[in-house]
C-alpha cells in the first residue's frame, strides 16, 4: 500500500540495532523520521516506492547515533575563554604562555584588556604556589581569570580581585571558598562558582548573538563523531529560551537536546517556583524537565565529600551549607515531576544523594529514574544499593587522562593509592546492575565520542600502549561502551524511542567506515564518521575525498 512506503531505504551495509531481539539486520526503512522496518533487504523491500530514497551503504556499518550524556555547550563558553592551556603540566611553558597572551591583550586591547585561560592541569602548581602573586609579572599587571580543567577552581590576578571588591574571605550557602592566607588576604585562588562568579562579572561577556553562533557551532560539530544528542548538565531558564531561539532560526538545531536547570543553594522561593514553571518547555528537538544539584565539589581540591577525609585532612563538607536543604530540594522537584541529576563525585556525596533519592522516590515523572553524575569515588557500602534501585550513573571514564601513574596527581595523592584503586568503578556499576550513561562533560574533557569510547575501553590514553592503565578490571567492553553512549544514555535521560535501531524509534543513526565494536580501541580516533543522521536526515557527511 502506498502509504507504507518509506521516505528512505539504508541498504548494502551492516546495522548494529544494539536490540538483543535482533542484534544485527542489513537494511532500514524510515518514514517521517522513525524506522518502520529493519531487517534483511528482502523484509525492506517491500517499503520502497517510486519515491523512496535509496542509500547504499557501500558496506558501512550503522549504529544508533551517540549521545553525550553529560555536556555543558553554553555555560562552557562562559569559562573557556581565552588560551587552551591543555597538555601543558610546567610552569615555565604555562608563565610563557601567559606573557605571550597578555602583550597580545594589551596590543589590541583584546578580551576588553582581561587575559583569559582555561583547561588548567592541576599539575601547573606543583610547584608554581597557586596565587595571584605567582602570575600577576607575566600578565603584567593586567586583570586575568584562569580556569581549571575541571571547572571548579579558578585564579585570578591581583588586579581581577581588584575589580571585583574582593579582599578577604566570605561565607557563601556553599562551600564555595575565596581562599585566604594566615593574614585573612585571598590568594587568587577561587573554589567553586559562587567564589569565583564574583570575578566573573566584571569581566567582559559574550553578547547574545556571539553566544548564540558559539552554542551553534560546537552543537554542529559534535555530528563529525557521530553524536546525534546531547544532555546539557548546566542552564536555567535563560537557557531554555537560548535553544529556543536556536530551534526556531536558520536550520535549526542539528541535534537532539534534554537541558537541565541547575539549582543552587539559597535560592528563594520565587525563583523556585520559577523553575518549576519551567518543567515541560519543549521545542522540535529540546526539552527540559531536569534540574541539576550539586551535592560535592572535586576531590582534587578537597571539595570532594568524602566518608573519611582526604590525606589532607579535608573533604568532609557537603556543597550545602544546610544539609536538610538538599533533601528538601530534591524533594521538591522529585514531587513536581522533574527528573534531577545530582553532581557527586566523592564517595559520601554519592552515598546521600542515594539516601535522598530513595526519600523522595527513585523515578521521576516522566518515568527515567534520577541520576548521579560523576561518581568518582563510589564506596563498597553504596555499590549495591546503586544498582538495586535502578538510579543511573552517569560517569565519564575519560576524565581519567588527568592522572599519572605515580599517583601524584592531586586526586590520587588526596585520595592515596588504597582509596585511588576506587576510581570509576564503571563495571562494578554495571555488574551491580545498575545502568551506566557516559559522556564528556564539555569543556571538561574532548566532545568527539570516539574519545570516550576508548578511554571506557582502555582505561588509558588511546594511541599509547605504554601508557598506565587505571584499575584494569574496569574496562568496559566494546558493547558496554557503546551501549553507554546510546541505549543506556537515551534511557538515562527517560527516551525509549532512542538509542536503539527498531520499528517505532527515531531514525538518529550514525553510518562508520567499520563497526565501533570489531575496531581496535587504540584506533576508535581514526575510525571514520561518514554519515550521522536525525530524525533520518542527514546532519553531517564526510567529504568525499
Amino acid at each position: 500500500m502506498h502509504w507504507s512506503f518509506a521516505d528512505t531505504v539504508l541498504v548494502g551495509g551492516r546495522i548494529i540495532t544494539m536490540d538483543p531481539m535482533r542484534p544485527t539486520a542489513e537494511a532500514i526503512a524510515i518514514r517521517d523520521g522513525r524506522i518502520v522496518a529493519v531487517g534483511d533487504e528482502s523484509v525492506v523491500r517491500d517499503f520502497r516506492g517510486a519515491a523512496t530514497e535509496v542509500v547504499d551503504l557501500r558496506g558501512g556499518v550503522v549504529t544508533p547515533g551517540l549521545i553525550d550524556a553529560h555536556m555543558h555547550p553554553i555555560q562552557g563558553f562562559e569559562l573557556a575563554v581565552g588560551i587552551d592551556f591543555g597538555g601543558v603540566r610546567d610552569a615555565e611553558t604555562f608563565l610563557a604562555m601567559l606573557r605571550a597572551e597578555a602583550r597580545r591583550v594589551a596590543d589590541g586591547r583584546a578580551a576588553g584588556g582581561w587575559v583569559r585561560g582555561w583547561n588548567i592541569d592541576y599539575d601547573v602548581f606543583s610547584r608554581l604556589p597557586m596565587t595571584a602573586a605567582a602570575i600577576d609579572d607575566a600578565v603584567e599587571g593586567a586583570p586575568a581569570f584562569l580556569m581549571f580543567f575541571d571547572g571548579h577552581t579558578a585564579l585570578a590576578s591581583s588586579e581581577a580581585l581588584r575589580r571585583a571588591g574582593i579582599t578577604g574571605g566570605r561565607r557563601f550557602g556553599d562551600t564555595s571558598e575565596i581562599v585566604v592566607d594566615e593574614q585573612g588576604r585571598p590568594t587568587g585562588a577561587l573554589r567553586e562558582d559562587s567564589a569565583f562568579d564574583l570575578v566573573l562579572r566584571t569581566a567582559p561577556e559574550h553578547s547574545a548573538a556571539e553566544m548564540r553562533e558559539l552554542v551553534r557551532g560546537l552543537l554542529g560539530g559534535l555530528a563529525e563523531s557521530g553524536i546525534t544528542g546531547a544532555c546539557i548538565m548546566d542552564g536555567n531558564p535563560g537557557t531554555l529560551d537560548l535553544l529556543d531561539d536556536l530551534d526556531r532560526t536558520g536550520a535549526g538545531l542539528p541535534l537532539r537536546l534534554v537541558s537541565a536547570m541547575a539549582h543552587n543553594p539559597g535560592y528563594d522561593e520565587e525563583r523556585t517556583q520559577h523553575y518549576l514553571a519551567q518543567r515541560d518547555r519543549h521545542g522540535r528537538r529540546w526539552r527540559g524537565g531536569l534540574v541539576k544539584l550539586f551535592n560535592d565539589g572535586v576531590i582534587d581540591t578537597g571539595t570532594g565529600w568524602l566518608y573519611e577525609p582526604d590525606t589532607h585532612g579535608e573533604g568532609l563538607n557537603s556543597f550545602w551549607a544546610d544539609g536538610a536543604e538538599f533533601e528538601r530540594v530534591v524533594q521538591r522537584y522529585s514531587e513536581a515531576g522533574f527528573q534531577i541529576a545530582t553532581h557527586a563525585i566523592g564517595d559520601r556525596a554519592i552515598g546521600t544523594t542515594i539516601d535522598a533519592y530513595l526519600k523522595a522516590g527513585v523515578q521521576s515523572g516522566r518515568g527515567a529514574p534520577h541520576r548521579i553524575e560523576h561518581l568518582e569515588l563510589l564506596a563498597d557500602r553504596d555499590l549495591a544499593r546503586l544498582g538495586r534501585t535502578g538510579i543511573t550513573a552517569s560517569v565519564q571514564p575519560l576524565h581519567m587522562q588527568w592522572r599519572k601513574a605515580d599517583g601524584s596527581d592531586f586526586w590520587a595523592e588526596r585520595l592515596g593509592p588504597e582509596r585511588a584503586a576506587l576510581g570509576w568503578r564503571v563495571r562494578d556499576m554495571i555488574d551491580a546492575g545498575a545502568m551506566v550513561a557516559l559522556g564528556s562533560d564539555w569543556p571538561v574533557a574532548q566532545t568527539d565520542a570516539r574519545i570516550g569510547l576508548a578511554w571506557a575501553r582502555l582505561r588509558r590514553e588511546p594511541g599509547a600502549p605504554d601508557a598506565p592503565v587505571f584499575e584494569p578490571d574496569q574496562r568496559l567492553s566494546p558493547y558496554q561502551a557503546l551501549q553507554g553512549y546510546t541505549v543506556w544514555a537515551a534511557l538515562a535521560q527517560g527516551d525509549r524511542d532512542l538509542g536503539v535501531i527498531a520499528p517505532g524509534y527515531r531514525a538518529d543513526l550514525v553510518v562508520w567506515e567499520d563497526s565501533p565494536l570489531d575496531v581496535d580501541a587504540d584506533e576508535l580516533l581514526d575510525l571514520p564518521v561518514r554519515t550521522t543522521m536525525v530524525d533520518g536526515r542527514p546532519v553531517y557527511a564526510a567529504s568525499a575525498a
